[in-house]
């Protein structure tokens, strides 16, 4: 699948996922909303979850994500083309943002999609250029797994209230 990121370039570069994906060739960076490509825009603001069933849509354009610092990830930013969606409840295993519910990197959230669009080979293999990957995958095994097997952003919110219940 091919991962597309609008990167605004106002984050630490020692410390910057998407840039670390770029330098590897597993992602595309745009520095404009314009050379941005259509398809699914991961948005935390977005009014609905991201489920299989959009896998079509990032498929026939791109899967993008928005890097930027947290600070500046105002729902202004997410102005981009596409069809928004949320990630459903995630846990981060950056050093960052360790353990934080919702606190994901760039990586950690394209990753995340993928494996709800049953590409976890393609998942590991962009995190496993970062020493805390793998970690990644460990901690949210479980609702990762269960995202995959959903059929539609309803089911997603569903499944997100139990870990949210806890």
């Amino acid at each position: 699948m091919d991962l597309h990121i609008r990167y605004e370039g106002d984050d630490d570069p020692q410390k910057c996922t998407a840039r670390k994906l770029a330098k590897f060739d597993r992602a595309e960076l745009h520095r404009s909303h314009r050379a941005t490509p259509y398809g699914i825009v991961l948005n935390p603001h977005a009014e609905q979850a991201l489920s299989p069933a959009d896998r079509l849509v990032a498929e026939d354009g791109a899967l993008v994500a928005l890097d930027c610092s947290w600070e500046s990830a105002g729902e202004a930013q997410f102005s981009l083309a596409g069809e928004h969606r949320a990630l459903p409840y995630l846990v981060a295993a950056n050093p960052v943002n360790f353990g934080r519910p919702m606190q994901l990197t760039t990586v950690e959230a394209l990753a995340a999609a993928l494996c709800i669009f049953g590409e976890r080979e393609q998942a590991e293999d962009i995190l496993s250029k970062f020493t805390w990957g793998e970690t990644f995958l460990e901690l949210n095994d479980e609702p990762l797994r269960r995202y995959a097997d959903c059929e539609d952003s309803g089911e997603i919110v569903d499944i997100q209230q139990e870990y949210l219940d806890r």
